[in-house]
């Protein structure tokens, strides 16, 4: 369910009366409330520092993996990247990668070049 939201500091709040700033996909009360629940279950359950937590183990494993075609590994959290390298001799499906992949529990979508 979309949802959209304004953050910013009280100075700005201040100057912002109804009807100044609009929205798409505000004032839906169902999207409001499940957005709160969907917040309110991140903080409570720590996912943002288990994220973080996971995010640098998978990170460090990833870089002890020798392939010749990894050029490099980098991301935040659970938000990881994996560049592949694009020389002479050296060829990935990145289909074939992203199957791979999701068959060994880890979700993944190809880049477009």
């Amino acid at each position: 369910m979309p949802v959209s939201g304004c953050v910013a500091n009280d100075h700005i709040m201040q100057h912002i009366k109804p009807g100044d700033h609009g929205c798409t996909y505000g004032g839906n009360p169902l999207a409001m409330a499940t957005s709160h629940t969907a917040v309110k279950c991140l903080i409570e359950e720590g996912m943002v520092e288990n994220s973080a937590k996971m995010g640098a183990i998978l990170l460090s494993e990833l870089k002890k993996i020798n392939s010749p075609v990894m050029k490099e590994i980098r991301g935040r959290g659970l938000f990881l990247g994996l560049e592949i390298k694009k020389e002479e001799g050296v060829k990935v499906d990145s289909g074939h990668l992203v199957n791979h992949l999701r068959n060994n529990g880890v979700l993944s979508v190809k880049a477009k070049s």
